[in-house]
């Protein structure tokens, strides 16, 4: 045989005829995923300066701003969450006024220092700067919570068992478990973040939009159209201006439930109207909070997951609810409200949770078998019972339908050439391992010390955080390769990881850690739900630092910087969290309790789940609510049929493959779809569900440019002003106690909603129920 030629041998090695050596080369560096390919830019402009005093200035204090406002809206019925994209909107014209302002003189560092020349001002406002100070506002976000997670601890034992808690034991409770995470970071870091099949495909959407805030506007001759700058500021006036309607001068905007003005003296149609403690019917809202109180912006959910939330929405909500309370009278359902998250006795009187526990905190079995078992509403018991099916769910649904693509994709990042953006951060300095190392030790140190010399405020075991940890760090790499190597078409992408971060993480490893330490310790409250943050934030925290360093690794920032931006960030909001907690639980009179006035706004919603599931897996134990010695075992077939829906489904996707609709069947979206229901409400749901409807459906298809240029700016508008506002109000009018009583500041009139309809069920004189 002849030689091969020259063209004949690059055909054979995979090489394209007609490119040069340079466009090969560079061709062979791109990454191997196309949407990274389409959204990430395969440049770097390593001058850029990171380390300057804008990006520390801001960064540090919209970290502090950030974490105040989400600890302070967190305790009121509808609390609001800033995001990261809030921050990210705002900071970039605060970026560009101090690159105008600040002075641009020079000056020389001092030879230990390093020496060299550094200025206030050393040049235009960058991304690299924007990206940095975004992940400094993040680095106290928790998973669905907007605040550190651990500080719900500490309201439980002040405000709903009025007990105490030094402040050394918070602050180290709250700290710990957010920065123990940063150790397994590390260790995976090099798994599942350098490799380019490792592409966090939620990274791309903050790509997306920092290049699209950093892009050059221009706008044809005698267009209309405003800056995305102007447009933010426009619109948080507006939300600022408009939120004192709902926030103060008429808060029965909160929500707009017709159905009980117009039903006032039946109780079946309050329960089927209102939209707070009902099935919310008719039911909707004028306030932003309401709208984005739990389930976060609905503008920046995409439509396919406003879709699959909206059929399990319907599904729990309209069909099986009221065919469990009216229909079958599951679980006595009738004896207790349709909605609640309260606990209660066989009479259908609230539960005495003070009076079951000890001096020691811990369960009095005398007075629990005198009182007797603890009963939940039907709502209550049914939702634990999704979580339990979206657990099971999500593994199968993630194993049937994307096992194969995790798995080659994390097989093909074991043996990855390094692509473009690898190769170009190789220019930039990287973390020593014993950074990481150390402060995986001392969070250890710390968190020992915690739960041996100051056990008796925490009562979590030695044995318990080992535990907790270990758990943790069993899913972290599974759940970490899952996040970052699963694609989905099109809207499901983005759909699949929101919904996967806030069900496998939220009801998802809660459900499992506070199961486990239940059966294994019983009786001790604040035990199980220090179990849980440290298993459950652990690897939350690890998970999102892993993310926000693939972000980094994107828009080549230095990752030494992104580490110090990260830890300093952790600290920062974990001490404002704790901060802000122990200052309103200590001036509020009666925070949090029932025995607040009807329009209180002080009502914490979260906490009130929060420590009904400490009573519920700690305090009193799986065993007697969900094991035989509980009214709800069957509960437990959820678990099982979590696991086989998909299945069938996937069966049905095998069997049908010409009909497309079957795979965009998600049930681990559809069982986890009310996952947030209580505390979230039904308004909460029907106003999300249709504004979402509105902007990422009709606005995004009719008016695709001005979704593109306004729509996440919008969101981010909307929630600064609320916030803005509502603290205004409460520091200027709530503290003076300065109120003003009229039709308008009464609720949502709904009195009858949240009564019984059993036969003989008597709540005592002072109740506006009646006794049927």
């Amino acid at each position: 045989m002849g030689e091969i030629g020259a063209d004949e041998r690059g055909l054979a090695a995979g090489k394209q005829p007609g490119l040069g050596e340079e466009a090969e080369a560079a061709a062979e560096e791109e990454s191997p995923v196309e949407e990274v390919r389409l959204t990430v830019p395969s440049t770097d402009d390593p001058s850029l300066p990171v380390w300057t005093f804008r990006m520390w200035t801001i960064g540090v204090f919209s970290c502090a701003l950030m974490s105040f406002l989400n600890q302070f809206f967190s305790y009121r019925t509808e609390p609001l969450i800033v995001t990261q994209i809030t921050v990210q909107v705002a900071s970039l014209p605060v970026g560009h006024f101090m690159a105008r302002v600040l002075p641009r003189r020079r000056f020389r560092a001092p030879a230990m220092l390093g020496g060299g020349e550094w200025s206030l001002n050393p040049g235009p406002f960058n991304i690299k700067e924007h990206v940095l100070i975004s992940i400094f506002a993040n680095a106290g976000f928790a998973f669905g919570n907007g605040n550190a997670y651990a500080v719900m601890i500490v309201d439980i034992i002040r405000a709903f068992y009025k007990r105490n808690i030094s402040f050394v034991a918070a602050w180290l409770l709250v700290i710990t478990t957010q920065v123990l995470g940063y150790g397994w970071a590390g260790l995976m870091r090099k798994y599942v973040v350098e490799p380019a099949h490792m592409w966090w495909p939620n990274t791309l959407v903050q790509v997306s939009l920092f290049r699209a805030l950093h892009e050059k506007e221009e706008f044809p001759a005698g267009s209309r159209q405003i800056s995305r700058s102007k447009f933010f500021v426009v619109a948080l006036i507006c939300s600022f201006a408009w939120y004192v309607m709902p926030g103060y001068l008429f808060p029965t905007l909160t929500s707009i439930s017709w159905v009980c003005w117009v039903f006032s003296k039946s109780v079946t149609a309050q329960q089927l109207g209102s939209g707070m403690r009902g099935l919310g019917i008719g039911a909707f809202t004028l306030d932003w909070a309401t709208v984005s109180a739990f389930l976060l912006s609905p503008l920046i959910s995409p439509f396919f997951a406003t879709v699959n939330i909206f059929f399990g929405y319907v599904l729990f909500v309209y069909v099986v609810m009221p065919t469990a309370y009216w229909g079958f009278d599951l679980y006595n359902a009738k004896t207790f409200p349709i909605f609640s998250s309260h606990l209660f006795m066989s009479n259908g009187t609230e539960y005495d949770i003070g009076a079951i526990v000890n001096n020691q905190f811990e369960l009095d079995m005398d007075a629990y078998n005198k009182l007797g078992k603890v009963n939940l509403s039907v709502f209550f018991a049914l939702t634990y019972g999704l979580s339990f099916a979206t657990i099971a769910a999500t593994i199968t649904h993630v194993g049937l339908f994307y096992g194969k693509e995790i798995y080659y994709r994390f097989r093909a990042s074991q043996n990855d050439e390094p692509d473009i953006h690898t190769k170009l951060m190789k220019r930039y300095e990287d973390i020593p391992g014993w950074w990481f190392y150390s402060l995986m030790a001392l969070s250890m140190t710390a968190s020992l010390l915690l739960c041996t010399v100051l056990k008796h405020e925490i009562q979590l075991p030695w044995w318990g955080l080992l535990f907790a940890c270990g758990m943790a760090f069993i899913f972290t790499l599974p759940i970490s390769i899952i996040s970052a190597t699963t694609n989905q078409a099109s809207n499901m992408l983005a759909c699949y990881n929101i919904c996967l971060e806030e069900l496998l993480f939220t009801p998802g490893l809660n459900v499992i850690t506070e199961y486990a330490m239940g059966l294994i310790r019983p009786g001790y409250p604040i035990a199980n739900v220090c179990f849980k943050v440290y298993g459950y934030m652990s690897m939350s925290q690890a998970i999102s630092f892993l993310s926000d360093f693939k972000l980094g690794h994107y828009m080549k920032v230095p990752p030494r910087s992104m580490f110090l931006v990260q830890f300093v960030g952790t600290i920062v909001a974990g001490t404002v969290n704790t901060g802000v907690a122990w200052w309103l639980l200590g001036s509020i009179k009666d925070i949090c309790s029932d025995n607040l006035p009807a329009d209180s706004p002080w009502t914490c919603p979260n906490d009130r789940v929060f420590f009904d599931a400490s009573v519920i897996w700690g305090l009193v134990g799986p065993r007697r609510i969900f094991g035989p010695q509980g009214n709800y075992g069957t509960i437990n077939w959820f678990f099982l049929i979590g696991a086989v829906g998909p299945v069938i489904v996937y069966t049905l996707h095998r069997a049908f493959r010409s009909q497309r609709w079957i795979p965009l069947i998600n049930l681990p979206v559809l069982f986890g779809a009310t996952a947030y229901m209580p505390p979230a409400t039904a308004v909460n749901y029907n106003s999300w569900l249709i504004i979402g409807t509105i902007f990422n459906f009709f606005v995004f298809r009719y008016r695709k440019k001005w979704w593109m240029r306004y729509n996440y700016v919008l969101s981010a508008a909307l929630d600064a002003g609320v916030a803005f506002m509502g603290v205004l109000l409460y520091f200027s009018l709530t503290m003076e106690n300065r109120s003003i009583n009229w039709w308008g500041t009464a609720g949502e009139h709904c009195p009858l909603a949240k009564c019984p309809t059993a036969k003989g069920v008597d709540l005592g004189v002072d109740s506006v129920c009646p006794v049927f």
